[in-house]
């Protein structure tokens, strides 16, 4: 394991474009829901580049600042770059109260295999992190661990329904959840608190990775602010602790907050792609 701490990388450019995204139908009958995806092939198929996969976080959408760098930066230097929204999230169907951490984990590794041919690099953030390293499980499962050339995880929020989230709840909102199945959770990045459902909790513990080793059968490079208020770094030093038989670097930030949305941050975040190939 390496650890870096940078505060002066270097700076990008930031492009946007409308999302007109295609649909990948899961499910069948009434249950049927689409899931949303934008995928930029590479303008030269066959480069021997991995592709990009974007995973974001919790109750964000493939529009965001860091997705939307992301494939725009993707785009100039010959790399397939796929996004796609959760279900009850952005463009795709589905309503968010629904929403299990097993649910977004399906549709995740539906898309990547029914969009993605060439092995991808995984870009969780947050939220995207955990589902990142679960869907690097599940591959393996499936004895898919080609699919995967590398990982890069942005803040990554695993286990946070348990140890983010429920661990830190007063008795109070214990209460609320347990009685009303729901709890209104306050958010600095929205108006409106997020619900927090009572089982998106319990479904959440069937897929706790922190108690154990984990595998991703490819190298992990993970971005963390030392100002992020949402995930403490510390977390992605347990997390690093418990990647204890693949390569990994985590590079800390030192004036970095939860977002890592920065042009700075996002100079890291190419920095840690190109690293990997």
């Amino acid at each position: 394991m390496r650890i870096r701490v940078k505060q002066q990388p270097e700076q990008t450019e930031i492009a946007f474009e409308a999302v007109h995204p295609q649909f990948l139908p899961l499910g069948d009958g009434a249950s049927q829901q689409r899931i949303a995806f934008l995928h930029r092939p590479a303008e030269t198929p066959g480069a021997g580049l991995p592709g990009l996969v974007w995973l974001g976080g919790f109750r964000s959408d493939m529009a965001s600042i860091k997705a939307t760098a992301l494939d725009q930066w993707a785009a100039g230097r010959n790399r397939s770059c796929l996004r796609f929204d959760y279900s009850g999230h952005g463009q795709s169907d589905g309503r968010f109260e629904d929403a299990t951490i097993g649910l977004w984990l399906e549709e995740a590794i539906a898309v990547i295999r029914a969009v993605s041919t060439e092995p991808q690099i995984l870009v969780g953030s947050s939220m995207g992190g955990w589902l990142a390293l679960l869907c690097a499980r599940a591959l393996a499962r499936m004895g898919e661990t080609a699919r995967l050339h590398g990982i890069v995880l942005i803040a990554p929020a695993v286990d946070f329904t348990e140890v983010l989230i429920f661990n830190r709840l007063s008795p109070e909102a214990r209460q609320q959840l347990e009685r009303d199945g729901v709890w209104m959770r306050a958010s600095a990045y929205s108006a409106s608190p997020y619900p927090i459902t009572r089982t998106l909790i319990e479904e959440g513990r069937q897929h706790l990775l922190l108690g154990e080793t984990i595998r991703t059968y490819c190298p992990v490079h993970i971005l963390h602010g030392m100002r992020d208020e949402d995930v403490p770094w510390r977390h992605s030093m347990t997390l690093v602790e418990h990647l204890a038989a693949d390569p990994v670097v985590l590079t800390l930030i030192k004036d970095a907050d939860h977002r890592l949305s920065r042009p700075e941050d996002l100079g890291r975040l190419q920095q840690a792609i190109e690293a990997m190939c």
